[in-house]
């Protein structure tokens, strides 16, 4: 555990190292001086002007006394709506102002603009200019003679310059408009054009000297010049606390340098300029809070970043005490939580700092809250996962899994005499009668002395399915007991609870079995003695398929069922916290019924009477060896089916327990109850998440795509893109540690697994509003039919707009060139991967890809073409490991 400490104690050392190194520092030239003059806007909050903003003489004030001791003069945009009152308040602190009248398509609203700047120029004396429009004939709201004549009007009722406010562009192309006015008020703003912070004072200087040599002799003013500091890129444009300071910085010591007259825009963010980009509310050299945003004298640095470091370090430690209450935690399973610990701090940091540096309107705010809460489960999920590859990789090799060799070694050294008695139950519902008659012929040559077989087909009145399990039973022998019971309520548990009613009295342990399992001779006479410890109340033994080379569907089908009896039931065995399933299940009948037995009101009930079992403090403990042998679904609509059942039936477990896994409440053990919580989150969290969050970011497309104002930020769409990588490497890698597959099947159950997250997460949400959903029958055995239907309809739908809303949004960046709209894109890029692989299956289940021989004949052909001899097929070399034909090749 020292150890283990100061692992923890290490990368947090380095954690902080980090944040030291990677500390931004950046030189630029000090600005000792007074800005010659600033654009004021007196409005606050997210409110437009023109909706409900009228701002406070108190504030404008307050605004203003801030601002003389930084500038000269300030430019307004209106004259109305509360506007006038800045002229005479100005005057209280020396400052000059220019006037603005807004001009756009409303003519009553611009006489009135009109109006209001000449009387403000009359009557105030520090009003020093008028500025009749801001980029009207940019935004094409007046034609430029229109505009001239406006302005030759307000020149003819005042004594000060009269001018309009215009991007550079539109005053090199329209010199009558130079012409018109007083001087020129030049817009020069390099990161509407697409340069980079370094570029931008470069360039400003080139077009002031270019407007210089276009208009000799006419004085020329850059009426706005900025840089945003926060935002999203455009092309290469960076916005940013840093940029925008290097880049003011550098301007205006340059300007002064000259004798340039230039107006920075702005003095204060103004964060109802939403509609204006990520970027609009960000231009201002004070925040909202009229708080300098930077510092214009010494190094550039961020006055916030060591309590953003101070979050993301604490976060980690908290992340990372979990650690020290694992078992035995190896040095390099402990370094990979913490770094893992740490990187989730160093993202709960960069939330707090994106959370208090941004303004949101309501809509924002929402997004920005509900992706958060749906983010939280994710980072929990992908923790855990990362916690399964740490223990799998470099953790302790499991020390409760039962081998063989143990079992062989208490099963020779076991009196015969001493074994207790075992009745092995079998349900049935219409089961192929060949193939039940398999697995009694199976369970008959059970290398074991005291045993029974009761076999119960319930609500199966046609004779051809169970007079010949009946006759088969009678031939079997007397230990081999039949029921056909009618009218059966509660599906599987009634007729296993029926079954119970038929146990022989001395019967001490009850073994599960489903119809289609081929048992091997061992299985009870390996596994009986660990009921030797009168703690142990459950044994469980592994699922497998017999039939996994039926077709390449059903291949990886079983390479994807294999994945949770090889990596997850062995690693909650550590922690007495197994999934028990209806199968290949031996419990000890005094554990059944303590926990009440078997129970119809969830149609899940092997897994529900396994965690009541648990609840009750009985030991269970898990093999991995493989005892027996079924069959896989037909079809992938009952595979489909089947996961159906899982996952309604798992939530109905959720909704049944959850009380049971508070304090005091159950004899749960706290790594019990954090193994079953993870577990259900794990997968039906996950599952539901998946969908969920892919369904909204669908509706969130058109919004990125056409009202460029809600660009999810990398804080909510990198750690989806992160929890993929780590879902992925975490499939893979214990994959590759704990499945006995190849490559190829490993590849296809990772595709089945994928396949199924709509069909869970909507049976999630189907159990949130009803109680019961009737049990539906896996198919099995040969005897179902391929539906006429495609099983994937609402995969491909949901898949398919989930690629177009990519594309639309990657089409629709073409010249803005915004990385987080290309991020955003590759995400719905990933999300669409569980839909199109439910898609891939469904469409391999009807095409003659699904078939070996197809490939085998493939393989001949291609070898006859290029003078290539096939070697032998490879062959099943047992029932425990199917293996399905694969083509190989050699040189002649």
């Amino acid at each position: 555990m020292r150890a283990v400490v100061a692992v923890v104690v290490f990368v947090t050392a380095a954690h902080a190292a980090l944040w030291g190194l990677f500390q931004e520092k950046l030189p630029a030239p000090d600005f000792r001086g007074i800005l010659p003059s600033v654009s004021y806007a007196p409005f606050e909050g997210t409110a437009h002007p023109d909706v409900d903003n009228i701002p406070s003489v108190e504030k404008i004030r307050a605004d203003l006394k801030k601002l003389s001791t930084m500038t000269r003069a300030i430019r307004l945009y209106s004259s109305t709506g509360g506007v006038e009152l800045v002229p005479p308040i100005a005057a209280e602190f020396g400052l000059k102002v220019t006037v603005g009248a807004w001009i756009d398509k409303n003519s009553d609203r611009n006489e009135r603009e009109i109006d209001a700047a000449i009387n403000l120029a009359r009557r105030n004396s520090n009003v020093i200019g008028i500025v009749v429009g801001n980029e009207t004939i940019y935004r094409g709201e007046q034609k430029v003679e229109d505009l001239i004549e406006l302005i030759k009007r307000v020149k003819k009722s005042v004594n000060i310059p009269v001018t309009t406010g215009e991007i550079w562009n539109i005053w090199r192309d329209n010199p009558e408009l130079a012409s018109s006015v007083d001087f020129i008020a030049a817009h020069v703003l390099p990161y509407w054009e697409n340069f980079t912070d370094k570029q931008a004072v470069d360039q400003a200087f080139y077009l002031y000297q270019l407007l210089r040599e276009k208009f000799p002799g006419k004085r020329i003013v850059i009426a706005e010049f900025g840089w945003p500091s926060a935002g999203y890129n455009l092309g290469n444009a960076e916005p940013g606390p840093f940029e925008q300071a290097s880049v003011l910085r550098n301007f205006v010591t340059r300007a002064d340098a000259i004798g340039m007259e230039y107006n920075i825009v702005e003095a204060i963010d103004q964060p109802w300029k939403f509609f204006e980009g990520g970027v609009g509310p960000y231009w201002g050299i004070l925040n909202a809070s009229r708080e300098p945003k930077f510092a214009w004298t010494g190094p550039i640095e961020n006055e916030n970043y060591w309590k953003l470091a101070l979050i993301a370090v604490l976060v980690g430690i908290l992340m990372s005490l979990p650690i020290l209450r694992l078992a035995a935690p190896t040095v390099m399973q402990a370094l990979m939580l913490s770094a893992a610990a740490s990187g989730v701090g160093a993202w709960a940091a960069t939330v707090f700092a994106y959370w208090t540096g941004h303004y949101f309107v309501f809509g924002s705010a929402f997004a920005l809250t509900l992706g958060l809460i749906l983010l939280v489960p994710l980072v929990l999920i992908a923790m855990a996962r990362i916690e399964e590859i740490a223990a799998v990789a470099f953790g302790q090799r499991p020390r409760r899994l039962i081998t063989k060799a143990e079992t062989a070694l208490a099963a020779s050294s076991t009196d015969a005499a001493a074994f207790p008695k075992v009745s092995i139950h079998i349900p049935a519902y219409f089961e192929p009668p060949e193939m039940l008659k398999q697995t009694l012929d199976a369970v008959a040559r059970l290398d074991y002395p005291n045993f029974e077989c009761v076999v119960i087909i319930n609500n199966t009145p046609d004779p051809e399915f169970w007079q010949p399990i009946q006759d088969h039973c009678r031939a079997l022998g007397e230990r081999f007991k039949f029921i056909n019971a009618e009218n059966v309520k509660g599906f599987k548990a009634g007729a296993l609870r029926i079954a119970m009613d038929r146990t022989a009295a001395d019967a001490e342990i009850i073994g599960i079995i489903d119809a289609d399992y081929v048992v091997q001779p061992d299985w009870l006479k390996d596994l009986v003695p660990v009921f030797a410890d009168p703690r142990v109340g459950l044994v469980q033994a592994p699922q497998d398929h017999r039939d996994g080379d039926r077709s390449l569907m059903h291949y990886i089908m079983n390479g994807e069922y294999a994945g949770f009896f090889d990596i997850g039931m062995i690693q909650r065995n550590e922690f007495n916290a197994i999934i028990v399933h209806g199968t290949m299940c031996l419990i000890r009948r005094a554990a059944m019924d303590m926990a009440g037995g078997w129970a119809g009101d969830t149609i899940c009930e092997d897994t529900d009477l396994g965690l009541a079992i648990i609840e009750h403090g009985w030991l269970t403990h898990y093999t991995n060896v493989r005892y027996g042998h079924g069959l896989l679904p037909d079809t992938y609509e009952a595979f489909k089916k089947q996961r159906h059942r899982w996952a309604y039936g798992g939530f109905q477990i959720v909704k049944k327990h959850w009380r049971r896994f508070l304090p005091g409440a159950s004899r749960l053990s706290p790594d019990q109850r954090r193994e079953f919580s993870l577990g259900w989150l794990n997968w039906l969290g996950a599952e539901s998440l998946g969908v969920l969050v892919a369904l909204l970011n669908l509706i969130w497309v058109p919004i990125v795509a056409f009202a460029d104002i809600a660009i999810p930020d990398k804080i909510l769409t990198l750690p989806i893109i992160a929890s993929f990588v780590v879902s992925l490497v975490h499939f893979v890698a214990l994959y590759r540690l704990r499945v006995n597959i190849k490559a190829g099947q490993m590849l296809g159950a990772m595709i089945t697994a994928m396949s199924v997250q709509w069909t869970v997460s909507r049976e999630v949400a189907q159990g949130m509003i009803t109680e019961h959903l009737p049990f539906a029958r896996t198919s099995k055995g040969g005897l179902s039919r391929m539906s006429i239907e495609f099983q994937a309809f609402w995969e491909a739908v949901i898949g398919v707009l989930l690629l177009v809303g990519a594309t639309v949004l990657v089409m629709m960046n073409g010249t803005k060139q915004v990385r987080e709209i290309y991020i955003f894109a590759a995400v719905l890029v990933l999300e669409s991967l569980p839909f199109l692989s439910a898609v891939a299956i469904a469409i391999l289940e009807n095409s003659r890809l699904n078939s070996f021989a197809f490939w085998r004949n493939s393989a001949v052909r291609t070898a006859e073409l290029i003078g290539l001899r096939p070697v032998t097929m490879p062959t099943v070399a047992s029932p425990s490991q199917p293996v399905a034909s694969e083509i190989r090749q050699e040189a002649n």
